[in-house]
């Protein structure tokens, strides 16, 4: 296997497994200093990764912990791109109770009725008399 194949520079790596929307956005990162390649942080978009390595990436909202387990030749669809690494992320934290999930769906009875709940209320209302 020659080098070329079996390394890639970190941004073009992280572009291909599609965890950056674009390469410019993963040179940023990567310079930035939230990227750290076997617990080492990465100074520079040059630097090469090879199978075997461990990135550390911080984004907005998560750490993502990934195994390198192939080098990319394309950025391809999402189930290529996870043919690229192993994810080794810790679990996402358990939601404290009471709390709205993202998705903004709730507990039925909770807080104020929807509006085709209100619907339903003003329709019963409106029966009773």
């Amino acid at each position: 296997m020659s080098e070329a194949a079996s390394a890639q520079r970190i941004d073009k790596w992280l572009w291909h497994a599609r965890v950056t929307k674009s390469r410019s956005l993963a040179q940023k990162l990567a310079v930035s200093g939230h990227v750290r390649l076997n617990r080492e942080k990465v100074d520079a978009a040059s630097k090469t990764v090879k199978v075997g390595d461990v990135l550390t990436v911080a984004l907005e909202r998560r750490v993502l912990v990934l195994k390198i387990l192939a080098i990319g030749s394309r950025r391809g669809p999402a189930a290529e791109a996870r043919l690229l690494y192993e994810d080794l992320s810790p679990p996402k934290p358990a939601r404290p109770a009471g709390t709205t999930p993202a998705d903004g769906r709730r507990e039925a009875g909770a807080g104020r009725p929807t509006k085709k709940e209100r619907r339903q209320i003003d329709a019963f209302r409106r029966s009773e008399d």
